[in-house]
């Protein structure tokens, strides 16, 4: 077997983002971590520690459990998302998510389906004071996130069954329980009727949005858009047309990426 060659350490290192690697290998390594235990590792001060794990549970990649110790987050787990066109689509998006941000002054989110769980491509905040944050990066269980509820709709029953009820959905914590599995089922019928989907709270608390899936030019969700804003002003953004402005921003968008490689994919 050949020898990896020596790792250096580079000439010019950023401290900061070297202590949030080595967060990152502690909590890997060691399944779980306490603020002090971090700070002595890192042999900087606790508010520091905590101010880069804060970080970390911002982008998923750590919580923080009942005794208060951080733990791997779902991001830590969840490899590369394994689709070549995600920075196309990105791109492509963009503006798409710009203007429909612009339009309703609330936070807008691309995102792709990667097995159970969503992975957020990109983010366009609203600019009112109390808005949902940039959530690039962030990794959420696809049947709570709006986004990842559209996703799904689109996909055959064999296949929902196949992600929640199979042995490896057990083994993966992605198991929907028997009491529930029905009541999904329902609500995916209705997101395939209404051509949207809703999370009231599901992902977190105070939390609303609005998703919906997003096709290439063959028909295929290739990915989702979603409207996230504070579960206060979500009914009144609601009854002012939000679902036929995200309908004539899918519209747009679709067109765009069916001109483009993105829209060639399966």
């Amino acid at each position: 077997m050949q020898n990896l060659p020596v790792r250096k350490k580079p000439a010019y290192s950023i401290e900061a983002v070297d202590n949030a690697l080595q967060l990152l290998q502690l909590l890997r390594d060691g399944g779980s971590l306490r603020l002090k235990d971090a700070a002595a590792e890192l042999g900087v001060a606790p508010s520091t520690a905590h101010r880069l794990l804060a970080m970390l549970v911002y982008r998923g990649f750590a919580v923080q459990d009942e005794t208060r110790r951080y733990v791997p987050g779902p991001a830590m787990g969840v490899g590369p998302a394994g689709l070549s066109w995600t920075r196309l689509l990105r791109t492509v998006a963009q503006p798409h998510m710009e203007l429909l941000s612009g339009r309703i002054n609330e936070t807008v989110n691309l995102m792709v389906r990667v097995g159970t769980k969503v992975r957020f491509l990109g983010t366009v905040e609203g600019t009112n004071a109390l808005r949902v944050g940039d959530r690039q990066g962030t990794v959420l269980p696809a049947n709570k996130a709006s986004g990842g509820k559209a996703l799904l709709a689109e996909l055959e029953p064999a296949m929902i069954e196949q992600l929640f009820r199979s042995h490896n959905a057990e083994i993966g914590g992605d198991s929907i329980p028997d009491a529930e599995y029905p009541a999904f089922l329902r609500e995916l019928e209705t997101i395939r009727n209404n051509g949207f989907a809703a999370n009231f709270e599901g992902t977190e608390e105070g939390i609303s949005a609005l998703g919906v899936a997003l096709h290439n030019g063959n028909g295929v969700a290739v990915g989702a858009l979603s409207v996230a804003t504070p579960v206060a002003r979500f009914r009144r953004l609601f009854d002012s047309g939000l679902v036929a402005i995200m309908r004539e921003t899918q519209r747009q968008l679709e067109i765009d990426i069916a001109a483009n490689p993105a829209g060639s994919e399966p």
